[in-house]
């Protein structure tokens, strides 16, 4: 906790905070209109290009554990300077990379460090330390909402530049433009951190971890995350070639992802607000039974443009509404203290299935020549993570005293 009882304003908070979001989140939701052009350019094939994006998700949910140990520690300001550097050398990597290892280890692991120290786990452990408990679902939801609108605003954007600039020089510019987090970093500056000194905690860093890593409602909680993963980076990935293959024109795909950047900053806002009123856990629940409807729904029906809009539309207001739950969840029931690092360890779940959502597509499709098997294992995730979220129990968890950390 900060050292002192400063608080940052509310305001500040939420206008910082929502739009680095927007920015980190918007240009990362954009990486599929990249997928053929990239690969077609360097002669690669799908798989590649669905590894390095799985090394990505991989890479940042490893990273974000440590990302949020730091950013508890040290206070979020300097790792997202550091996350924002990372960005703009990674976008400039992707662009130039003359071979797969360079594209792995830049598009891959740099950018998914980027990722890690720039958006939400980050980002919430200060809303989590700065905003009272009766309104943290529902500023965690605002900022989930501002990364929707990043991917409404930035998808089309980044699909304007490939085609009037080139692939290349749209990620060279995609580059420039992520240091624009840097500045708004600074109105996240918490007045406790200005130093290297914070508040005695009830746990050290171990003992928060081993607290969480035996607790089965946290185990079934980091496991519904994966789900989430899967899903959400399948498509965001896969779907503008799955739409291509079938015979729609490129444009189709900018608007669906547009659309579900759209619909998902009413979804995540819904979510947020919701989260302050009803059980979590039944929240939850219903977001993935409704994610595993929707995609069948989308299979059975006619494939067309309309069919296309409205599936987005649907899934846009599904699509990251688990985050401003799931992260509110961990500090109602763990309290503030570690919120960014235990986030972190949540979101390592997520980002095991985001690996296994972008490589399993780009690898089932090149052995198969379809996306059909993925798409329904997508469906039955959906209905097990609707299962395994009912039990948790959101109540605080009960401590015994325990010796304070040095």
């Amino acid at each position: 906790m900060p050292e002192t009882n400063a608080r940052l304003s509310f305001t500040q908070l939420l206008i910082c905070g929502a739009t680095i979001v927007t920015l980190s989140m918007g240009i990362r939701h954009g990486f599929g209109l990249w997928l053929q052009p990239l690969t077609q350019a360097h002669g690669w094939t799908r798989q590649s290009f669905g590894l390095a994006i799985a090394i990505q998700n991989l890479s940042w949910g490893v990273s974000g554990i440590f990302a949020g140990m730091l950013a508890d520690r040290f206070g979020a300001f300097r790792v997202i300077l550091m996350g924002t550097l990372a960005y703009c050398l990674g976008l400039m990597g992707m662009a130039y990379a003359d071979t797969p290892l360079v594209f792995f280890i830049t598009t891959g692991v740099l950018i998914g460090v980027a990722q890690a120290g720039t958006t939400y786990a980050v980002v919430y452990g200060v809303i989590g330390r700065n905003v009272p408990a009766d309104k943290r679902s529902w500023a965690m939801g605002i900022t989930a909402a501002a990364g929707s609108f990043g991917q409404f605003l930035m998808v089309p954007t980044e699909g304007f530049l490939i085609s009037h600039f080139g692939w290349q020089q749209a990620l060279v510019l995609l580059g420039f433009a992520a240091l624009l987090i840097a500045p708004l970093a600074w109105g996240l500056r918490e007045p406790g951190f200005a130093g290297k000194a914070v508040l005695p905690r009830q746990q050290s860093i171990v003992q928060a971890m081993r607290e969480a890593l035996r607790y089965r409602s946290f185990q079934w909680l980091t496991a519904g995350y994966f789900v989430c993963g899967f899903q959400v980076v399948f498509i965001a990935v896969h779907m503008p070639s799955y739409l291509k293959d079938k015979g729609l024109s490129p444009e189709v795909a900018s608007y669906a992802l547009a659309l579900i950047g759209l619909f998902n900053v009413f979804g995540t806002y819904a979510a947020g607000v919701l989260g302050q009123n009803i059980a979590k856990r039944k929240l939850l629940a219903f977001i993935y039974l409704a994610r595993a409807a929707a995609i069948s729904l989308f299979l059975l029906a006619p494939l067309s443009p309309v069919s296309v809009y409205v599936f987005a539309s649907v899934m846009g207001l599904l699509w990251l509404s688990t985050v401003p739950v799931t992260n509110s969840m961990v500090a109602q029931i763990f309290g503030v203290a570690h919120l960014s690092m235990l986030s972190g360890m949540v979101f390592f779940s997520h980002q095991i299935g985001s690996f296994l959502g972008a490589w399993l597509g780009g690898y089932l499709y090149d052995k198969t020549g379809s996306y059909d098997m993925v798409w329904y294992i997508a469906i039955a995730l959906g209905v097990a993570a609707a299962l395994i979220n009912l039990p948790i129990k959101e109540a605080a968890i009960a401590r015994t005293a325990q010796p304070q950390p040095a």
